[in-house]
């Protein structure tokens, strides 16, 4: 039985686990810095990096430890090289690049985005594919149209700011801490998400699978400080108010992504939908996709909490990988950034 080291440090969690060629997971360890970026509202790349170079090497170790190996029983070490935070993604790679040439194994990249798709094979326990996949965020908001585990189409994804980081954002303005999502959501509670009408930027633009978030966040801030005034002071919001543009909020961040994933799913004839992230631990927002799914009959598959947020079981994906006999040579390089892609025909698989 083939074993597999995942290295996960594309932002902000340092993660290591270890799987074998059957998927199962027998270690997952993760070290969170949201202290560390609280202050901050957001995550600043370099006290990232500076964490992660801290970290890697316990959180490798712990990993071992936890699933009683050593690395001479390894077969194989994969990392997430894309995309990412730079000073981030340096630190896991090269770390994994040490440990595969010191234990003489091959070297497998993962692409962070993919894996988190395959998080929802992980969840499932049996095949998933073909299916839309939605990634959805701090960093990314896309749709895929993913063939297999390893044959992924880019279909859209955000044109500005990802449904994260809008989340990250209105939780400062609104003085909610961080993370954001998860405050803005327990804010949303007790507030009406009617009470503000907020844009919904591309939502009635069927010709395209893009989503945009910047205009959303300004709004919300002109709603609350008015237009042309730098200052925000939170702390003179109402607490009504606060839970209502926070209900508002999540309710045009759900319209948007939930809108353009049906669409994905109608436009291209598929009848599966795989949803990771994490924005996709939102509650309202999986009881909003669960509904529909048994509305329009489409299967669909979201991760427990757990492989939502970022983690290296989800670097499974490299097991697929291993079977294929695709490795990285030890010159493999980051790519912290995506390509923009050219809108394209949504049409059904011939």
């Amino acid at each position: 039985m083939a074993l597999i080291l995942t290295i996960e440090s594309t932002c902000d969690e340092t993660a290591a686990a270890v799987v074998n060629d059957q998927l199962t997971a027998l270690s997952s360890v993760v070290a969170s810095q949201d202290r560390l970026h609280e202050q901050f509202g957001g995550v600043v790349p370099e006290i990232a990096s500076r964490a992660h170079v801290e970290r890697i090497l316990p959180v490798v170790d712990a990993a071992l430890t936890k699933a009683a190996i050593t690395l001479a029983d390894l077969d194989a070490v994969a990392v997430a090289n894309r995309p990412g935070l730079a000073g981030s993604l340096l630190v896991g790679l090269m770390a994994a690049k040490t440990l595969a040439l010191v234990c003489d194994v091959p070297l497998i990249a993962v692409d962070h985005l993919q894996a988190h798709i395959y998080a929802c094979r992980l969840a499932a326990g049996r095949d998933v594919f073909p299916s839309i996949g939605l990634i959805v965020s701090g960093g990314h908001s896309n749709l895929y149209r993913c063939r297999t585990p390893l044959d992924f189409t880019p279909l859209g994804g955000t044109i500005d700011d990802a449904a994260g980081e809008a989340f990250d954002k209105v939780a400062s303005m609104l003085g909610l801490g961080f993370p954001g999502g998860p405050a803005v959501q327990r804010a949303a509670e007790r507030g009406d998400s009617k009470r503000f009408r907020l844009p919904r930027p591309l939502l009635d633009d069927d010709s395209r699978l893009d989503f945009s978030f910047s205009g959303l966040k300004t709004a919300v801030r002109y709603r609350l400080f008015g237009a042309g005034r730098p200052e925000m002071d939170a702390s003179a919001l109402d607490p009504q108010l606060t839970a209502d543009m926070a209900a508002s909020v999540q309710a045009a961040i759900i319209d948007c992504l939930v809108g353009k994933a049906v669409l994905a799913l109608e436009r291209t004839g598929y009848s599966r939908l795989c949803v990771g992230g994490g924005v996709a631990a939102n509650r309202p927002f999986r009881e909003r996709l669960e509904a529909l799914a048994a509305e329009r009959g489409f299967e669909l598959f979201i991760p427990p909490l757990s492989l939502c947020t970022d983690n290296a079981v989800m670097g499974a994906i490299a097991v697929e990988k291993f079977k294929a006999g695709q490795f990285a040579a030890l010159d493999l390089e980051i790519s912290a950034g995506l390509e923009r892609i050219a809108p394209q025909p949504i049409s059904a698989d011939a």
